[in-house]
């Protein structure tokens, strides 16, 4: 079922996001070689503690997975696509960094995520950050279009890919978000023009390509992480949008 938020929804999804955007942000200048993941997660938490809010990913337990999920971030590395644990591994010169992060405020929540390369990054993995990013940037434009569907995001998401050489990572998609972590409807990265759900007053979600730079198959490790089937480069972005009387609102733009 859709739950479609009211005009006080969007406001206290604003709030949400902004917190969510000032942490991401900080983490985004404090992610340089030597740095641990576990130097992000305290960090995030202790920002978090700071603005009043929560983890919407601590103690989460998605489906599928074994069991709920132990940090507040998520942080992947390299071929790691999502849902990777902090650790006290420490940044190396040439690693591809995604940084995925839920925020609860007042129990409104947000999502976003970005990919961040670490020193000096092969032109591979130059190339499919920045397809990743414009896969968003140009989903996030179709979906401002008048009468926009679910299916012109997922097209445009998977055609940006494609024109650049690249695979959308087939069965991790976006989601509905704001009163639940993952609501309907569920946001393919593939689709097609005019088709699926008209984005209509009310609705709020996360839009996120997930691209590879080889297969499009992904395995999910003993710790739920999930990685690329062929160990090739991965990255992320993602945004939550609300649907509003003045159209889009990106409540976590960065």
């Amino acid at each position: 079922m859709i739950l479609l938020k009211k005009d006080k929804d969007i406001e206290g999804l604003r709030k949400s996001g902004r917190i969510l955007v000032n942490i991401l942000l900080t983490l985004k200048e404090m992610a340089k070689e030597g740095v641990s993941l576990m130097d992000l997660e305290n960090k995030a938490r202790e920002m978090l503690k700071e603005a009043g809010a929560s983890s919407a990913f601590l103690n989460y337990k998605p489906e599928g997975a074994q069991k709920p999920y132990p940090a507040a971030l998520c942080t992947s590395l390299n071929d790691q696509i999502v849902h990777g644990q902090p650790s006290d591994r420490k940044l190396d010169n040439g690693d591809i960094l995604k940084i995925d992060f839920g925020v609860v405020f007042e129990n409104w929540i947000t999502d976003a995520a970005l990919t961040l390369g670490i020193g000096e990054i092969s032109e591979e993995a130059k190339l499919l950050i920045k397809t990743t990013e414009e896969a968003l940037n140009e989903a996030l434009t179709a979906a401002k279009t008048p009468k926009a569907r679910l299916g012109d995001i997922g097209w445009i998401i998977e055609n940006t890919a494609e024109k650049n050489g690249l695979s959308v990572v087939e069965g991790l998609t976006g989601h509905g978000v704001g009163f639940k972590l993952h609501e309907d409807p569920i946001v393919y990265n593939y689709g097609n023009k005019g088709e699926g759900m008209l984005l209509k007053k009310g609705l709020v979600i996360a839009i996120e390509p997930m691209l590879s730079a080889g297969s499009s198959q992904f395995r999910q490790a003993k710790d739920d992480s999930f990685y690329t089937k062929d160990g090739s480069l991965s990255a992320h972005f993602e945004k939550t949008i609300a649907v509003t009387d003045n159209g889009i609102e990106i409540l976590t733009a960065f």
